[in-house]
């Protein structure tokens, strides 16, 4: 009974750690001119546009398979780098990682950076909501991955990067790839 109330409390304080980080990352999004929602005045649960102004404005998008793709890779990280700490701690962390990235992301610099070496050509960043639902998809990546096996976790993240890279003709890895080391073969096929 006291390891369950142990147990509850840690998930308690990793809860409101996630939530404090949530409402720090919207708060600097905020500060740093970010705008909460879409400019189009709506907050649509999907938007599957990739190539117009409402793409990273809305809760989910072509790009939120990416985000859950992260909670697995970031579960797999800090169970590799942090095995003796539990999983509670380890979200917290993850959840900061998210964060964190999402702010980088909205900067001048990345975002610029997207424009110059992406196929994101309007790319101006996300909405604050988007990118809380993006902390929202990692967090169930992360909790996806720390409930299935190995290989499913593994063949997940194959199915939404292959899901992604046929839809839209980008995903994770390319993203990653071509903000890193911008290749003009793969922008062109890309651009289709």
């Amino acid at each position: 009974m006291q390891v369950n109330q142990a147990r509850r409390r840690e998930w308690s304080r990793a809860g409101l750690a996630i939530l404090g980080i949530a409402v720090v990352m919207a708060a600097v999004e905020l500060a740093m001119g970010r705008v909460l929602i879409c400019t189009c005045g709506a907050v649509d649960l999907w938007h599957g546009e990739v190539n117009s102004a409402g793409n990273s404005q809305h809760l989910s998008d072509w790009y939120t398979p990416s985000h859950i793709v992260h909670g697995l890779l970031f579960y797999a990280a800090a169970r590799w780098l942090l095995p003796g700490k539990g999983l509670p701690l380890r979200a917290v962390l993850a959840a900061l990682v998210e964060a964190a990235w999402e702010v980088v992301e909205n900067t001048p610099a990345v975002i610029g950076r997207y424009r110059d070496a992406t196929i994101a050509l309007g790319y101006t960043g996300d909405s604050v909501v988007n990118s809380l639902a993006d902390l929202v998809a990692m967090l169930l990546g992360f909790a996806l991955a720390a409930r299935l096996p190995v290989w499913a976790s593994v063949l997940l993240v194959l199915a939404l990067e292959l899901a992604a890279l046929l839809a839209i003709r980008d995903n994770l890895t390319l993203n990653v790839l071509m903000l890193l080391w911008p290749s003009e073969a793969i922008r062109n096929w890309q651009a289709g």
